[in-house]
């Protein structure tokens, strides 16, 4: 993979608290002395085949080449409707997203990148200025830290209308903290948008300290039920999946390691409303999008199961109705319904009522033998 090729890119996982010094010993060490660009990559989890779209093929044209060859990414981190947001990028490493992202916000916004990796951030910045040349106007801001500490960095609580992360929370021992400072961070309505690595069961103890593994963002990566727990004990009552995709493992060595074990990359939006109830409920509610968010006009994506296409009225759950109406998205639909009555579990969405199903019930048996 060379630093042009926009097809594929790169990032880094998850661990125990009792790991922690080790984690970020290992990725500072392995993302700045091991690894001097994305192709020294020995499997395809710390990169993304997914294909931008033009306008952000147009905002990669304009990162420089130094700064993409040091990029390590799983994903996409480029939410809808960024005009004039200010924006946490948490383990920024080179720059690539935090410069992506500051085209996207323009000139009224802004985009601050964490890292704990200081080979990283020396690219980072070196390239500052010939950025704000390129881009007319400078709104990029660093700042050296471990994300498991933002409340150590001088961030000011309720600040950031988006904060994202690229394949980095797997790096890090107590995913909880991370979740919790993101949401005292984040502005009321605001999200954490950000793409991981996860399991479909608790990767061992024992291979917790593997540096490679560590590395590569596959022994640090979560538990998808455990995700789903941390994010909602943080305040993120509804998680919403993106995007995601089967990770294959080329490497004989670590594939023998991981055995039985199937990782994913995928993309979260998690938004900061204390409205959202645990599961989608049915109010009756709809939306019609206006097809105004640029580069977005046909289809708003809220998520992998909600594609809106402007113009059509769009049944939707009362959280579904949240999310659209008290966000920075708000202008860009119109709302139908309220709150006011209460016709059970969202069809299609939520879960199915689990009454009438045990042994116990005599509908679920045969007639009675007295």
């Amino acid at each position: 993979m060379t630093s042009e090729d926009h097809s594929v890119y790169a990032i880094p996982i998850r661990t125990k608290k009792g790991h922690g010094f080790m984690n970020l010993e290992n990725s500072q060490n392995y993302y700045g002395k091991v690894l001097a660009q994305s192709a020294d990559l020995r499997t395809d989890a710390c990169c993304t085949t997914e294909r931008p779209a033009p306008d952000i093929l147009t905002a990669l044209a304009n990162v420089h080449p130094d700064v993409k060859a040091r990029y390590y990414g799983c994903g996409l981190v480029t939410p809808q409707a960024m005009g004039g947001c200010n924006v946490l990028d948490l383990g920024s490493g080179s720059g690539q997203d935090v410069y992506l992202l500051a085209q996207l916000v323009g000139p009224n916004g802004s985009v601050t990148g964490v890292d704990a990796t200081p080979e990283q951030l020396a690219v980072a910045r070196e390239h500052q200025d010939w950025h704000a040349e390129r881009f007319g106007y400078a709104n990029t801001h660093f700042v050296e830290g471990d994300i498991e500490k933002l409340d150590d960095l001088g961030l000011e609580e309720g600040s950031f209308d988006v904060i994202v992360s690229n394949c980095v929370i797997n790096l890090v021992a107590d995913k909880e903290a991370v979740f919790r400072a993101a949401h005292k961070l984040l502005k009321p309505g605001g999200e954490l948008y950000f793409s991981d690595v996860y399991a479909d069961r608790r990767v061992p103890a024992h291979l917790l300290d593997d540096p490679v593994l560590h590395g590569e963002c596959l022994s640090g990566a979560l538990y998808w039920g455990d995700f789903d727990r941390l994010a909602k004990a943080a305040g993120f009552a509804d998680p919403r999946l993106v995007t995601d995709r089967p990770l294959g493992i080329n490497d004989a060595e670590v594939s023998k390691k991981l055995e039985g074990i199937n990782f994913v990359s995928a993309t979260y939006r998690l938004f900061k409303m204390p409205q959202l109830e645990p599961q989608c409920e049915d109010y009756g509610q709809a939306v019609r999008y206006k097809g105004s968010v640029a580069g977005h006009e046909h289809t708003f994506h809220l998520d992998a199961h909600h594609a809106i296409e402007a113009g059509r009225i769009f049944p939707v759950c009362g959280n579904s109705w949240l999310m659209l109406a008290q966000t920075r998205f708000a202008p860009h639909f119109e709302f139908i319904g309220d709150f006011s009555r209460h016709y059970g579990v969202f069809p299609g969405c939520g879960t199915a009522v689990p009454f009438g199903q045990s042994d116990a019930n005599p509908a679920s048996a045969a007639a009675a033998c007295c």
